[in-house]
């Protein structure tokens, strides 16, 4: 509107919207009619219809999911959309290993994979692992802690990696051994 124009009453206004002012307040009193005609509660109720926006609506003071969302809230929901948090809470002990059954057993064993409830850990020897299985009801009950109750039900306890006596085409079952090839 210029300023030698009387001020308009609201037969005026009406007749304002149609035409177009170079100054932009047509634009603004159209968008705040549209923003004050809908309520948050509106707009709410009109997504969970699923319906599509109206275009010319503004997001206004109150929060909405155009607003930008934190990245830990955005994580968070992708992790329980995916299920995935049993699998990183699990990967999580893989990670603090040391800190849950002491640096000394720590060095001498590892956890391999989790399926299922049950725990594959490998050992470096034959007598760690028979040292493991003596303590697993105390490991099974602090991953069980840290995890939630009933997660791991039960730990798997195998020994070292060891040769293969297995050579060639020809080979015995249950055999002994290469026995006196050593000399």
């Amino acid at each position: 509107m210029k300023p030698e124009d009387p001020a308009p009453d609201s037969a005026d206004e009406e007749a304002a919207d149609t035409v177009h002012h170079d100054d932009g307040l047509d634009l603004a009193r159209a968008l705040t009619r549209a923003t004050a005609k809908s309520t948050p509660a509106q707009r709410r109720k009109q997504r969970s219809k699923g319906s599509p926006p109206v275009r010319g609506r503004v997001s206004g003071a109150h929060p909405d999911d155009r607003d930008p969302q934190l990245l830990d809230a955005t994580v968070s929901r992708l992790i329980d959309d995916r299920g995935w948090s049993l699998e990183l809470r699990v990967h999580g002990v893989f990670g603090r290993w040391e800190e849950l059954v002491g640096a000394e057993v720590a060095q001498h064993c590892a956890p391999e994979s989790f399926a299922d409830g049950k725990l594959v850990v490998r050992t470096d020897s034959t007598a760690w692992a028979t040292q493991l299985r003596l303590l697993a009801p105390t490991v099974v009950r602090r991953l069980n802690e840290e995890l939630g109750h009933g997660t791991i039900t039960s730990i798997d306890i195998v020994g070292p990696h060891l040769p293969s006596w297995k050579k060639g085409k020809r080979s015995t079952r249950d055999g002994r051994g290469p026995r006196d090839t050593y000399g």
